[in-house]
């Protein structure tokens, strides 16, 4: 719903933290969090939610079996976790993230962001299935497909439609992906094929693509 970029400056991330935690579900961060002194992700997220950053004992025993007699003053950072949370696994360097109420903090290399995931998704309601369907338009760029998406749009309102353009500046095909998304799955079909018969009236080359 909404992504914002913010420096190492604490006062910026705690204003983004708290104006984004209380307008959306989910809040996910990446990087801070690694055993340099501008990693104050942690730091940040403590003052947002007012609590304290205590070295979580769980995290301590994590990073000490990694690391060993290699063990230091900068890796032991990586321990403190916000009061009250919950630490988020890493499979790749073992350095936890963590969870505090709707925020969920992870590291910012994206392999291993990807990885924490996992242990993210569980924790995450989910709610009903969306369907899509594309429809692949060839040989001409999305203004020339504009007018039909929109009637499409008007046409079945419970439904989303989004025009996703490629092949633009280049020596190849040129094109655009009409999707079609919905939680009624008869709908999305009906609408799909809808929009590919207007297309196809219409003479452009297109194709509903397989789900």
């Amino acid at each position: 719903m909404e992504a914002r970029t913010v420096g190492d400056r604490k006062a910026q991330i705690v204003e983004a933290l708290n104006a984004l935690r209380t307008g959306h579900d989910y809040v996910f961060t990446t990087g801070g969090i690694g055993p340099t002194h501008d990693d104050i992700t942690a730091d940040a997220v403590a003052t947002a939610f007012g609590v304290a950053l205590p070295e979580h004992p769980e995290a301590l025993a994590i990073l000490e079996r990694r690391y060993g007699a290699e063990f230091n003053a900068p890796r032991r950072r990586m321990a403190r976790i916000p009061e009250g949370g919950i630490l988020i696994a890493n499979p790749v360097t073992d350095a936890p993230g963590f969870q505090i109420g709707n925020v969920f903090v992870m590291a910012g290399v994206p392999k291993i962001m990807t990885a924490m995931l996992e242990d993210v998704a569980p924790r995450l309601r989910t709610g009903a299935v969306v369907h899509a369907r594309t429809v692949r338009v060839t040989g001409v760029g999305e203004g020339s497909v504009a007018d039909l998406l929109t009637a499409a749009a008007r046409a079945s309102r419970d439904l989303s439609f989004g025009s996703y353009p490629f092949g633009a500046g280049t020596m190849g095909e040129i094109g655009t992906n009409l999707v079609v998304r919905g939680r009624d799955e008869q709908a999305v079909e009906a609408a799909g094929g809808a929009l590919l018969a207007e297309l196809e009236m219409a003479g452009i080359e297109a194709a509903v693509q397989a789900p």
